[in-house]
């Protein structure tokens, strides 16, 4: 342990613990904009300078280490003068037109701007003006970049991805796609994790939320919207709601205050995956001449992309299962289209989802089963919902909860879990228990699968067959267990895969809360509600059982497969 003296203060702290985390407890904060701790500490912004008593330069706090008797100061004039200068110069090559910006109120350069009291710009302006596809789900908007390299590290580290690498030289250096090819040919998995890390705007989806306020304007469209699993623990974040406040419940109210005609749960064809998933393992294990194991879940595309661009070799064992978003609009325009006695082409089918990869995942040609047209027309992630219920003025602190209209808003706990990493591997292990002895095991006999681990492995007795799987969640980690698996390292028989840290918890899509990770507390609210359900198995959901009885036959029927599958080499990046 070293003695160090910050502001006056002293503190006990390890040794080689750095200036920042010294200060941060004593409970003195320091500003910053590139540091990402473990993952981002270049010191590249110098927005968290300190003045260290007996030498004359200012050293970066996030970078430097304390010593024992070290004397530190955080807010003398001569640091602040060198913060205001430093962040003047970042804004000197930073588009700051804040109120048509994304990221206006929940930006760390704006914060630390007004913080410094910056209320002019001394210094030219110098904007790249790089131009973008603004079709692609992903935007770069180089003119709010200020070179922090949080995108590039996190693609690169916890994505292993390596979208992007600084371009040109000198005065002129930046972000952009390696290599300078466009960023459609670059493999990017559009898990938006560099969006949720940037401290700026420069990043962010592509807006397609008047889109569907033109569809709610439409009288001659039937506008439906699903909610998906992980959009429950996250949508109220940014309006201060607490967790027991933001129930879906009362998102459902806000979402018919906005207009849409039938509102539902995405839930519920996530226990339609896990019957259609589940039965397809089965059917694997049963009949395992010429398989390839494992078998991999396909409900997250940006894995799926990632599959694609990185390890080819394993598309063929993905699932043919469609994702539940997708699988919910081929249902919608055509069971419910029957139910409700109307011509599906009329259905406008908007999914609410936490994840960047479904607006790419909607516009693919083969996902149009149900009645020749997309079988969801428009994705929107947690954050453009958000922004339209603001945009609509609806104060959802006022609004009484509201239930999910029937039948496909009917869910169990087994669908909730589906938004947290080892959910889509412990509900379809419940409900494939069920079909293989034909009685339910304990809800919760798989959670060894739960957990934030990056690579989770368990052996499960499946009806007397030792059954060996795997969970990974975010792309670094699943090419460690790729790798292994190219290696024959490691043998598995049932792999899920989440592109995004946490699994859809921690989404590319969810509300940003610069340099803090809600993931865990999104996960841990996802399980609690499966405690808390009635029905805690896909198998035993009602609305389920008549969809099957009524309608597609059983699982894996033909018009199963027709609706509810797909073939994952129709199509390419």
């Amino acid at each position: 342990m070293v003695n160090v003296t910050i502001d006056g203060r002293t503190v006990s702290v390890p040794e080689h613990t750095s200036i920042l985390d010294a200060a941060a407890r004593a409970n003195i904060k320091i500003p910053t904009l590139c540091y990402l701790k473990d993952l981002n500490e270049i010191g590249a912004c110098r927005a968290c300078v300190v003045e260290i008593e007996g030498i004359d330069q200012l050293v970066a706090a996030c970078n430097n280490s304390v010593l024992d008797g070290m004397v530190v100061r955080t807010n003398s004039p001569k640091v602040r003068l060198a913060r205001k200068i430093n962040v003047e110069l970042l804004l000197s090559r930073h588009d700051s037109e804040c109120t048509s910006c994304v990221r206006s109120g929940n930006c760390s350069l704006q914060t630390i701007a007004n913080d410094l009291g910056i209320s002019t710009l001394p210094y030219e302006k110098h904007l790249p003006h790089q131009s973008w596809n603004q079709n692609y789900p992903l935007i770069r908007n180089n003119d709010k970049c200020i070179n922090c390299l949080r995108c590039i590290q996190v693609c690169e580290k916890v994505q292993a991805t390596g979208v992007w690498d600084l371009t040109n030289r000198s005065s002129h250096t930046c972000v952009g796609v390696k290599g300078g090819i466009p960023i459609d040919e670059s493999g990017c998995a559009l898990c938006g994790q560099c969006i949720t890390h940037c401290p700026t705007g420069a990043l962010r989806e592509r807006d397609d939320t008047e889109r569907v306020f033109d569809a709610l304007a439409d009288p001659d469209k039937i506008v439906v919207v699903q909610v998906a699993p992980a959009v429950r623990a996250a949508w109220g974040e940014p309006f201060g709601l607490s967790r027991e406040k933001a129930t879906v419940n009362r998102l459902v109210a806000a979402l018919r205050v906005l207009g849409f005609d039938y509102i539902f749960d995405t839930d519920f064809s996530a226990d339609l995956t896990i019957m259609e998933e589940g039965s397809e393992l089965l059917a694997r294990l049963k009949n395992p001449e010429g398989k390839k194991f494992p078998m991999f879940t396909s409900c997250c595309p940006g894995w799926v992309r990632y599959c694609k661009s990185h390890h080819a070799g394993f598309v063929d064992q993905l699932s043919t299962s469609k994702s539940p978003g997708q699988m919910f609009g081929a249902i919608a325009k055509s069971y419910y289209a029957e139910l409700l006695g109307v011509d599906p082409h009329r259905i406008y089918c908007v999914e609410i989802m936490p994840c960047l990869a479904k607006k790419s995942e909607v516009a693919i040609p083969a996902m149009n089963d149900a009645c020749g047209d997309p079988d969801v027309d428009v994705a929107l992630t947690t954050r453009e919902v958000d922004r339209m219920i603001r945009a609509a003025h609806v104060d959802v602190v006022s609004l009484d909860e509201e239930a999910f209209d029937a039948p496909l808003g009917t869910a169990t706990g087994a669908g909730v879990i589906f938004g947290a990493t080892g959910g889509v591997m412990e509900a379809a292990l419940r409900s494939a228990y069920f079909l293989a002895t034909g009685t339910n095991c304990d809800a919760d006999a798989f959670k060894a699968v739960r957990g934030l681990d990056g690579w989770k492995e368990a052996t499960f007795d499946l009806a007397g067959t030792p059954l060996r799987v795997a969970v990974a969640s975010g792309l670094a980690n699943a090419n460690r267990l790729l790798t292994a698996l190219e290696n024959g390292e490691v043998e598995y028989d049932f792999v899920e895969v989440m592109a995004c840290p946490g699994g859809c918890s921690g989404g590319g899509g969810q509300p940003i809360h610069d340099g803090q990770d809600f993931a865990a507390q999104r996960g841990q609210q996802l399980y609690q509600l499966d405690a808390e359900s009635p029905i805690r198995f896909s198998h035993e959901n009602p609305s389920i059982q008549v969809l099957y009885n009524e309608f597609l036959g059983e699982p894996l029927s033909e018009l199963s497969h027709h609706l509810l599958h797909t073939d994952q080499k129709t199509w390419t990046l």
